[in-house]
Order: C-alpha cells, then sequence, then structure tokens
C-alpha cells in the first residue's frame, strides 16, 4: 500500500451484491478527490445468492447512494420485509412462534412496558410476555401492511427488503458503471506482488494486468486474495454452529403476502421463506451431520408442496467463520471472502456495508495509510462475533429438544463469554440492556432483540411454578399499548 495515496485506485476482485456495493460506496467516497473503482468479475463465477433478504441498512445504503426504491425495487423484484417470523423454534404452548421485528420510533412507547412484563414473567408471575404485541412492526406484518406510512403520521418503522440477489448485483453494477465505476470481465490467473509484500496488480487473461492501490476480495469463498495469495487463516464457527449445506428451491409467487421472512424450524436446520413480487425464494438450512442431502430435500420438497414437482433443487455448501483479519497488507475482503454467518438474520449484506464503509473512515483518517488497521480488524471481529453469539443463542436455547440436531444445539457448550453472560443475566433476572452493553460494548443487537428472542422462545418458569402478581405489583399496560398500536397502524396500507 503506498503511504498517503490520497487517491486511490481500488481494485475490486468479484462482482455479485459484495462486489458492486463496496464499489458503489467507495466510488461514491473517492472519486471527487480524484480516485478511481475497478471491478473485475469474471463471467464464468456465478453468484452464490444464498439468501434473499437484508436489514434495514440495505435501505441507508440505498439512501446514501440517492438511489429511490421506485427506481431499483421493480428492477429487483424487491418487497418489504419488517422482520422475521421464527415458527416451531419452542413447543412451549404460546411460544410457538414469535416475530423479531426490526426497531422503531414507536418502540419507545411500548418496549419499556414489554420488558417490565418480560421481568416479571421471569420472576415467575402470570403476567403476559411474548413479545408479539408490544410492536407496531409486528401488527402491520401480521395485517399485511407496507411500511409506507401516511404523511400526516412521522413514525415510520425501519425495515429491510426481500429482493432477487442476481437481479441486485446486476442494478447496482449497471448503476456504478453509468457514474464511472470500470468493469472488466475477464478472470483472473495470478496475483503480482510488490517488493514490500503488497499486492501490486491482478493478472489476467489475454496479458491484462490490473494494478491499484487498495484491492478489495470479493471473490466469495474462494477468497483468492486474502487466503489463497496473502496466506490469512481462517476461523471456523463450526463448534458454535453445526449448519454448513442448504437446499434451495423456488416456488410460484402467491399474493397476498406478508412482508416478513419466516424462519420455520426443521428436523435438522431451518427453512426460509421469503416473498418476492415475482416468485417465493425457499431455502433449507441444516447440518450435514445430521441429515444427508436426499433427506433434506425430501423434507423441503413436502413442506413447500413440492415432492411430486420435476423442478430442480440446488445445493450450496457453506463455509462458515470469518478470516482472522479483514484487512491484510493493501487488501481488504469483504462479502463471503471475509466470512460468513448463516443466514437467518439476514445479515450478509449487513457486514458488507459496514465493512466498506469502515474500513473508508479508518483509510482516511490514517491519511490513506494503514495506521488504523489493527483497529479496524478488530472492530470487523467484533462485529462477527456479536452476530454470531446473537445466532447462537437461537439454537442453544431451542425449546424442542425432539431430536438429534436440536439435543446437540441445546447442550452445545462452546458459547462465548459474550453469550455466557446474556443467558446467566435472562436467567438470574439481570437487567438485559445492562448485562448487553458489558458483555459488548456497542452491541450489534439491542436489549429489545435479545428480548425478542428469549422471551419468544418462552424462557421462563414452567405454569406450575407461577404465580399471580402481587396486589402492589404493577405490570405493563398491554391495553393500552394495543389501542396505540392499533392506532398507530391504521396509518399503513397493504
Amino acid at each position: 500500500m503506498k503511504p498517503g495515496t490520497a487517491k486511490p485506485h481500488v481494485v475490486v476482485l468479484g462482482g455479485g451484491s459484495a462486489g458492486w456495493i463496496t464499489a458503489c460506496l467507495m466510488h461514491k467516497e473517492w472519486a471527487a478527490r480524484g480516485g478511481s473503482v475497478t471491478v473485475v468479475e469474471s463471467p464464468d463465477i456465478g453468484i452464490i445468492g444464498v439468501g434473499e433478504g437484508s436489514t434495514p441498512q440495505l435501505k441507508a445504503l440505498f439512501d446514501h447512494l440517492g438511489i429511490a426504491e421506485a427506481d431499483w425495487m421493480p428492477a429487483c423484484d424487491a418487497t418489504y420485509k419488517l422482520g422475521i417470523r421464527f415458527t416451531g423454534w419452542s413447543d412451549r404452548p404460546g411460544f410457538e412462534s414469535y416475530f423479531h421485528p426490526f426497531p422503531g420510533p414507536t418502540d419507545l412507547h411500548s418496549q419499556p412496558d414489554f420488558f417490565l412484563n418480560a421481568m416479571l414473567a421471569r420472576r415467575g408471575f402470570d403476567v403476559p410476555a411474548h413479545p408479539d404485541p408490544w410492536f407496531l412492526a409486528t401488527h402491520l406484518a401480521d395485517a399485511g401492511k407496507a411500511p409506507q406510512a401516511r404523511p400526516n403520521f412521522p413514525f415510520a418503522p425501519s425495515y429491510g427488503y426481500h429482493f432477487d440477489a442476481y437481479k441486485l448485483g446486476a442494478f447496482l453494477r449497471d448503476w456504478a458503471v453509468a457514474r464511472g465505476v470500470v468493469h472488466l470481465p475477464c478472470k483472473v490467473l495470478d496475483v503480482e506482488f510488490a517488493d514490500d509484500g503488497d499486492i501490486a496488480a491482478l493478472l489476467c487473461e489475454d496479458d491484462k494486468r490490473i494494478a491499484g492501490d487498495v484491492f478489495v476480495d470479493c471473490s466469495g469463498f474462494r477468497a483468492l486474495l486474502i487466503q489463497q495469495k496473502l496466506g490469512v487463516p481462517f476461523k471456523s464457527y463450526g463448534e458454535n454452529l453445526f449448519n454448513d449445506r442448504a437446499v434451495v428451491m423456488p416456488t410460484p409467487h402467491a399474493a397476498p403476502f406478508k412482508p416478513q421472512t419466516d424462519a420455520v424450524a426443521m428436523r435438522a436446520g431451518w427453512r426460509w421463506s421469503i416473498p418476492l413480487t415475482t416468485r417465493v425464494g425457499n431455502g433449507y438450512v441444516y447440518s450435514s451431520s445430521h441429515l444427508p442431502d436426499d433427506a433434506a430435500e425430501a423434507e423441503l420438497r413436502a413442506a413447500i408442496g413440492m415432492t411430486d414437482s420435476d423442478q430442480p433443487a440446488r445445493f450450496l455448501q457453506m463455509k462458515v467463520g470469518r478470516v482472522e483479519h479483514s484487512w491484510s497488507r493493501n487488501c481488504l475482503a469483504a462479502g463471503l471472502s471475509q466470512g460468513f454467518i448463516e443466514p437467518l438474520e439476514a445479515t450478509a449484506l449487513h457486514i458488507v456495508i459496514a465493512t466498506a464503509l469502515e474500513f473508508v473512515r479508518a483509510y482516511e483518517s490514517g491519511g490513506f495509510t494503514p495506521q488504523h488497521r489493527d483497529a479496524f480488524n478488530h472492530s470487523a471481529a467484533t462485529r462477527f462475533e456479536g452476530i454470531r453469539d446473537y445466532i447462537v443463542a437461537h439454537y442453544r436455547v431451542n425449546q424442542r429438544q425432539d431430536g438429534a440436531y436440536w439435543q446437540a444445539n441445546a447442550t452445545n457448550q462452546s458459547l462465548s463469554d459474550g453469550l455466557k453472560a446474556m443467558l446467566t443475566a435472562w436467567f438470574t433476572h439481570q437487567d438485559i440492556a445492562a448485562a448487553n452493553t458489558a458483555a459488548y460494548g456497542d452491541p450489534h443487537y439491542s436489549a429489545m432483540s435479545w428480548h425478542c428472542l428469549f422471551a419468544g422462545y418462552g424462557t421462563f418458569p414452567p405454569p406450575a411454578k407461577v404465580q399471580p402478581l402481587p396486589p402492589a405489583a404493577v405490570a405493563g399496560d398491554m391495553d393500552a399499548i394495543t389501542a396505540m398500536l392499533k392506532a398507530c397502524a391504521m396509518n399503513f396500507a397493504p
């Protein structure tokens, strides 16, 4: 990396959503100062496309780039997403399903009462503590309403999207190229190194040599630059997360649909259902150690009514974990090259966006040198670990335990200190917000998310130990909250 290169030439290896998001963001930040971005994309390598859902950070990306929903959503078959409904992760009566909403401004009025009731329920008192009634996003999703409020209602919830991953990558490619990003469809054969050990250029077929100051590895699970060429070790999450395979299959579009992702527990994992405007995306994420591929396909086909269909299924291998250092020498890893946490909370693109933006800030503030590389790598690793812990918690506290797979997850002791602290805090009636800050500093998941997870599974004392609320105690006013949320929901249309 050339010290002090204030007009960096960035070379992105690989396209797809990760490559083009990174290219768009770096072009927006550095083009005005004379920087440039080139994307080298092999036409022979397809997009993995494991998930087709996002968190609200994708909306923030499009807002940052100045791309209107009316322009990109129809082009990518996109629909709105208000959260995720988890079904079958608990067998406890009344807790067979729960909704994890994205946080929104109206939560400030309902969340305190929910937290209060959850605390009382954790102590064994008979109060309503299921998360579903307490949040506007849940009410809107259940009613099939979009997160677009009437002009007189200024408190719209946060939301993400469902989309066709192939079309999203193509849309961003066209948008970027139209604004000056260079697109080179060619195959990389080797890498040329400078004397100091940095990457000097990509060597491509037809004797093309593509030089740059910063190289971004978006080559997928191959991790051609960050792992194969620079030798950065990979840290597997296999002992924390057992799922390593997915079988995917679309079904015809079904209307009306709800603006939510469905995550349904299965024999050895879970399946997603994602509504697009043209089809429904379905996939079964599972552990190959607990279920063979043919059995997983059969189980998915039965669940989505495709047992007698000749529609082919597609299998994907998942390399779950992260590289030890996301920024090595003058190379940044992004997307699957940086790491992958199974798509349960649709965090893949969120991590891509956060990685690109944080790298831009770190590189600039360090005078376009590696000055802040260690701090950046620590932050990226912390982000991955925090997201991993929250997803591991879904499995660790499952209330099924009806098979080898779910029992193995429920008894898994390969937990981080942070996750152990959160579990201890919940079951010993501690303040979850305070415990979250103590465990993770600037946590990726809010106290609301942890409450929805634990309470949604019904991890409260069994009914035999539940006591009536003492007359002097005060519980959250569910009737008032319900009335408020119903009134708010009247400002939204299907």
